[in-house]
């Protein structure tokens, strides 16, 4: 993982320019920080630098959370934000993309009204990745303050901040007063409330829109697959198809094909999918293309085809993103192909330099568990980066215990669970489970005694028989 280290007291010369500034940001290290930067040589030097030269540095260095963090201290001990110029501008621009500066910015007497709308888009999207609504609802504030009420691009990040973090009635107000709205606009709202399960209301924004786009064809469908309205999927794909073909696209147009497999695969037709990915042409499958059959396979448990098609991809010269990595992992799960999985992973980190997020270690983790490799499982679970840990690894992993029995890293696993994120009633349930899978009744009785002391409760169950 990129870190810093003390060279950056080299930067006291005011000679030192901005990429040897930056270069430092390669280095390689433990758990060493910037603690010996000379703020006043160092911003000094990045001010006399090209602007271009020192933001591809910062795309190309700060691509991590840790060293993006570091920089920004840098950033922010140096004076550089009070220097509103166009050039800082770009960088602060540039920053953002790697990591969220709202705090520090909200600390200073007044922000800089001389920041562009894209600093607030990025800081938007920041608090709807990270999930930060309460700096996320202070920068809506900020963002009426300064006169964005009606600029497009802001107010649908604003969109999106709310439909990320379940607020519907507040992602439609901003919507609906909207004066402007672009197709993105339309297409955010329209992603978020199929996320939210309120597809009719999806449908009804969808009927609505005056230009749709693929994505908006898309994510509908996505919706009725999603609750098994594989008629209506299909039926709407074919108006997608007719559509297109109205103004000018043909049906074999990548774009709608790629549709196709993906909407054939998650009907449940993964022959039919399978059949149009196969009459396409070398030269007109791309990465969506292989994606789309990839993912397939592994919803079907598909795992060797998917293996199968991602080795022909390569050798096609397409090089894989991490949602296509993401598929072949789930279906190495799904398949049992462990030492497959590893080495998938393996590729990810070593030939692609793909840093793993945690959908990628969850299902490393899913794979591990399956496979009764529960010590293995345990170690990439504790070696998990702090900032993208959660809950979830380990509740994968209680539950692969659970499976195989193992009462003692069960027991483990549940205290971790119970020390992030409080009292939950299923922890204890499953747990007393265990024990009493095992025969040890008093161990089970003593847990549910613990759930009933921590006052916490257990959703019950429901079925639709």
């Amino acid at each position: 993982m990129l870190s810093l280290w003390k060279p950056w007291k080299f930067l006291s010369s005011k000679t030192f320019s901005a990429f040897e500034t930056l270069q430092f940001l390669s280095l390689s290290s433990s758990s060493l920080q910037i603690k010996s930067l000379s703020p006043s040589a160092a911003s000094e030097s990045l001010r006399r630098s090209p602007p271009r030269l020192v933001i591809s540095q910062v795309i190309k260095y700060a691509t991590t959370h840790k060293a993006a963090q570091q920089f920004r201290s840098f950033i922010i001990t140096s004076g550089l934000l009070l220097h509103a110029t166009a050039h800082f501008i770009l960088l602060c621009n540039t920053l953002l993309r790697c990591y969220p500066l709202f705090e520090p910015l909200r600390r200073f007497p007044s922000f800089p009204p001389s920041y562009d709308t894209f600093v607030y888009s990025f800081l938007l999207h920041s608090c709807a990745d990270l999930e930060l609504l309460l700096p996320g609802l202070q920068l809506h504030a900020l963002t009426l303050k300064v006169g964005f009420r009606s600029h497009v691009y802001v107010q649908t990040s604003i969109v999106r901040l709310y439909a990320a973090s379940g607020f519907l009635l507040d992602a439609l107000k901003v919507f609906d007063e909207m004066p402007d709205r672009s197709s993105v606009t339309w297409n955010v709202l329209i992603t978020g409330l199929v996320k939210l399960g309120e597809l009719e209301r999806a449908r009804a924004v969808f009927d609505r829109m005056p230009a749709r786009t693929v994505v908006s064809w898309t994510a509908i469908i996505d919706g009725y697959t999603r609750l098994n309205r594989h008629e209506e999927a299909a039926g709407l794909f074919w108006r997608m198809v007719a559509h297109y073909e109205k103004k000018g696209f043909k049906a074999s147009d990548v774009r709608i094909t790629n549709s196709l497999i993906d909407c054939y695969a998650k009907c449940g037709c993964i022959d039919s999918a399978s059949g149009v990915f196969e009459e396409m042409s070398v030269e007109r499958k791309n990465l969506v293309s292989w994606t789309s059959i990839i993912s397939g396979f592994t919803m079907h448990g598909m795992g060797a085809e998917a293996m199968e098609s991602f080795e022909m991809m390569e050798k096609e010269g397409h090089k894989a993103n991490r949602v296509t990595f993401l598929s072949i992992l789930s279906g190495c799960s799904h398949g049992g192909l462990v030492e497959e999985g590893l080495e998938f992973f393996k590729k990810l980190v070593v030939e692609y330099q793909i840093e793993p997020d945690i959908m990628h270690y969850g299902s490393l983790i899913d794979m591990l568990g399956r496979a009764g490799r529960l010590e293995e499982a345990e170690g990439i679970a504790s070696e998990i980066p702090m900032e993208i840990a959660n809950v979830v690894i380990w509740r994968t992993l209680l539950g692969a215990c659970s499976f195989h029995g193992n009462v003692l890293m069960a027991e483990r696993v549940t205290r971790r669970i119970l020390s992030m994120e409080g009292a939950y009633g299923g922890d204890y349930v499953l747990m007393s489970n265990i024990f009493a899978a095992a025969g040890k009744y008093g161990e089970a009785e003593k847990w549910r005694r613990m759930m009933d002391c921590s006052n916490s409760t257990k959703v019950p169950g429901q079925s639709l028989v």
